[in-house]
């Protein structure tokens, strides 16, 4: 079967081929990830169609006045860069078809349910007949084994198991928005499939790999679980501003617009913190002398500091502790973000021609190649935009083509 290679843009996993039976986020996008670093990945849809195609909410973000019968934002997020084809996965032949692929392939990504894998036959034991070299990426839920191991999970869930619910530091447990656990997840899957790859070439074998979400909530959540652990209680991470030292919290300035200073430690950059703002008298202060003296006052320490912030623009103040050589940046909206100079010379923010939503910008790969490229290069396909293509490739001719279609097993 032949590869399919960009050769116009050199990429890192060009060569690499990835099946994804796959649907919402978690596990698609992991394979989304791959087709940024240049992967060839093969998209099978039922004849229906991913769920996401019709469903595109992104947590509380609605997108329905882009949205399209057939395509929504969220499947493109889901399934950028890939070649999709729409096989009947439950009939004997699209389960050929599924196979013939995987024979061919260097990773096979799926997040179906334990017992739909295996019904299916796209579990690991069943393609590591067919490919003893392939990689098997299982996203689940609550991982592997264990009393949840065929639970269906959702972001939320997910987030909920890990303790995530309460890093806004409420009493009430509440979300983080939107989609920021699959989309971790779906990194941690893009990252297992590499690992698998490089495994493979320094050990010589295939394997299968297990991810979940709450493997990857738990994860991103070590240094507050250790934590735990080590004080062997839960803690509160209630956030108010005025609890932190003065020279790493939130400020407010004269345009509206925040700022924030993370410079630590406090006693080394109180000095320079004040003098910068205009106020070298309170650094003898003796009110104020003292860390814990300026905790104690707090309350007027902010009332003047807070006051101070107020009489200039956030430029003007980003300026005068640049030049101080303070650490200090802008609290940037979503929309700044996209439009940012820095995230823009970087290329976490580049332009793209979507085939469905013109040039727009979109974020970039986080990780820069000296010689070769990583990051979207094409929309999420149509259904059943590349089943013939693929499948010629995979030696099926006009005529066995015609039949699957005529059975409605291929569309």
């Amino acid at each position: 079967m032949d590869r399919v290679v960009n050769e116009t843009a050199p990429r890192p996993l060009s060569g690499v081929r990835v099946i994804d039976v796959g649907v919402w986020h978690a596990g698609p996008g992991g394979a989304a990830i791959l087709g940024d670093l240049g992967a060839e990945v093969i998209k099978i849809e039922g004849l229906g169609g991913d769920v996401e195609r019709y469903n595109g909410t992104l947590g509380p973000v609605s997108t329905d006045e882009v949205n399209t019968d057939d395509w929504t934002v969220l499947f493109d997020i889901s399934n950028r860069n890939k070649r999709g084809i729409a096989v009947d996965l439950n009939s004997a032949a699209g389960r050929e078809i599924v196979l013939r692929l995987a024979a061919d392939a260097d990773v096979f990504i799926t997040n179906m349910k334990r017992s739909t894998v295996k019904k299916l036959g796209i579990d690991y034991e069943t393609l590591k007949a067919v490919n003893e070299r392939l990689v098997h990426v299982n996203v689940t839920g609550f991982g592997s084994e264990g009393p949840l191991a065929d639970s269906g999970a959702m972001d939320t869930l997910g987030q909920a198991m890990a303790g995530m619910m309460y890093l806004r530091g409420g009493e009430d447990p509440a979300s983080l928005q939107a989609l920021i656990l699959d989309q971790l997840t779906a990194i941690v899957a893009s990252n297992a499939a590499v690992t698998g790859l490089l495994a493979r070439e320094l050990h010589g074998f295939g394997q299968d790999v297990h991810v979940s979400l709450y493997g990857s909530a738990t994860w991103l959540m070590h240094p507050n679980l250790v934590a735990a652990s080590v004080l062997g209680r839960d803690f509160s991470l209630k956030w108010d501003r005025t609890n932190p030292p003065i020279t790493r919290t939130t400020y407010r300035c004269a345009d509206g617009k925040w700022m924030v200073g993370t410079n630590h430690p406090e006693d080394k950059y109180w000095p320079t913190f004040m003098q910068t703002l205009g106020l070298p008298e309170l650094v003898d202060d003796d009110r104020f002398a003292t860390a814990a003296r300026r905790r104690e006052n707090k309350g007027e320490l902010f009332a003047i500091v807070d006051e101070r912030f107020a009489q200039k623009p956030r430029d003007e103040w980003l300026a005068a502790f640049a030049d101080a050589r303070l650490l200090m940046a802008p609290v940037h909206s979503f929309t700044d973000v996209l439009n940012d100079p820095q995230a823009q010379a970087n290329g976490y923010v580049k332009p793209f021609a979507h085939p469905m939503l013109g040039e727009l910008p979109l974020p970039g790969f986080p990780m820069r190649f000296g010689k070769q490229e990583a990051g979207i290069h094409a929309g999420a396909p149509a259904l059943g935009e590349h089943t013939d293509d693929v499948l010629r490739s995979a030696g099926y001719d006009d005529e066995a083509l015609a039949d699957l279609r005529e059975r409605a097993v291929i569309k």
